[in-house]
């Protein structure tokens, strides 16, 4: 076997685009076909025989194998074949003369050939050709490889005979488990935003969250699509954020108590949490909702005196649930009501400043049936540990929302939650749901 020795400068060796290895039993044959490659960024190997080339793929990367047909002992088909099934990224080109057509056709089939060129052949075409097959193996690597990131990324293939379906499961598995983990994390923090909102009045602690949790299960309740119930249970957080911009003596009255003026103040409320999230593009739907959230149905409202259908389902669906808020925490009249005198205002509201349909679902909802009671378990930091979930929200002394109902602990969360209690010196014990 000939030296094998690249046909371009040793400067341009590690630089080369691609590997040819030729295999000829005719050292002339051999040369003619390296002279020819001589322009083409490329290393060219030479072998004189079947089993000489073998050898040389054993121990080099080659992008492509241009074989002679004729060769005594291996012939360029059972090479090529022999190529196929140890180096099946290897693209293969055999060399024929046009009375050997019928062993090309068999050599076509069993090697799975990219070309086969016609001896005496064209030297550009002899050039393109290899080229062209030496490009087709580096875009198929560099899919093969797009791919594999794709299918796992940060970790190696641990087993060669995964399929690629259980792959894509398991990668749809995750990204749906991180989607998830964002979607709470979130939720999360419009609900931490809500609460800080509402440290500015002591009657409003709580307000967002409770109104939200209504309107989304009227919405659901509704049979609304999940993005809806989602942007009208934030829209619910944030209804009131228009209040930031309201002096202290209009968030300390009642509204029934407000003058003329407070009451002109109160009413651009809707109008202010609106315009606020103006530079949020995924939040203009929950935007339309707070602006809308006080119109009536019977179009007499505020801001802009919407009637019936024209007003948004979902502002539909957070007036009555804002209402019942205020109406059992004293916000709008100064003294908290019993849940049946609201149920009968929000009736005595059916149709006129209330959706009919909305009200229904809602009355029928929150009628006074007792749930079914969830085991929550008092325990001490000192108890805690990971994977047990929180049963209800932690608030701070303020009124602060720090972690809410259904958060699942981590190490970390409950070494935050201790340094939490150890630097407000406060003997904190949390609820934790029952495992059965």
């Amino acid at each position: 076997m000939e030296t094998l020795q690249p046909s371009i400068p040793t400067s341009h060796t590690h630089n080369a685009a691609f590997v040819v290895l030729c295999v000829d039993d005719e050292p002339s044959i051999l040369s003619a076909i390296k002279r020819v490659l001589r322009t083409e960024d490329c290393n060219v190997l030479l072998a004189s025989s079947g089993a000489d080339a073998l050898e040389v793929l054993a121990h080099h990367t080659v992008d492509v194998v241009v074989s002679d047909m004729r060769m005594p002992g291996m012939d360029g088909a059972q090479l090529l074949a022999q190529v196929r099934e140890r180096w099946p990224h290897t693209a293969r080109i055999l060399l024929t003369g046009y009375a050997d057509m019928k062993d090309t056709v068999a050599a076509i089939n069993e090697g799975q050939i990219y070309r086969y060129i016609h001896k005496p052949w064209d030297e550009t075409e002899l050039r393109l050709t290899v080229r062209q097959a030496a490009e087709r193996m580096a875009l198929e690597r560099e899919r093969n490889q797009l791919q594999a990131l794709t299918a796992v990324q940060n970790t190696e293939l641990k087993a060669l005979n995964t399929t690629l379906e259980e792959r894509v499961q398991e990668r749809t598995a995750q990204l749906s488990h991180a989607n998830e983990q964002l979607k709470r994390n979130y939720l999360t923090s419009i609900k931490i935003f809500s609460s800080l909102m509402e440290l500015r009045s002591g009657g409003l602690a709580g307000h967002g969250k409770r109104t939200a949790q209504w309107a989304r299960k009227v919405a659901k309740a509704m049979e609304r699509p999940e993005d809806e119930v989602q942007d009208i249970f934030v829209a619910g957080l944030l209804h009131d954020i228009g209040f930031m911009a309201l002096p202290d003596t209009v968030l300390a009255k009642p509204v029934g108590k407000l003058t003329a003026e407070e009451m002109a103040q109160y009413q651009r409320h809707p109008l202010l949490g609106a315009e606020s999230l103006m530079a949020m593009e995924d939040h203009q739907n929950v935007a339309n909702l707070i602006r809308a959230h006080h119109e009536r149905f019977d179009g007499t409202g505020f801001p802009h005196q919407l009637a019936g259908a024209d007003i948004a389902l979902g502002a539909r669906i957070l007036a009555v649930c804002s209402t019942w808020e205020d109406l059992l925490q004293g916000h709008l009249t100064g003294g908290n009501m019993t849940d049946e005198q609201a149920r009968t205002l929000i009736q005595h509201g059916r149709g006129t400043q209330f959706d009919p349909e909305v009200v229904d679902v809602f009355l029928h909802i929150s009628q006074a049936t007792a749930p079914k009671a969830e085991v929550l378990v008092p325990t001490a930091l000192d108890q805690l540990v990971p994977g047990m979930c929180l049963g209800k929200d932690l608030l701070s002394r303020e009124g602060l929302l720090l972690l809410s109902a259904g958060h699942a602990l981590t190490p970390d969360l409950i070494y935050r939650i201790r340094r939490y209690a150890k630097v407000e010196k406060i003997d904190l014990v949390l609820d934790i749901k029952q495992v059965h």
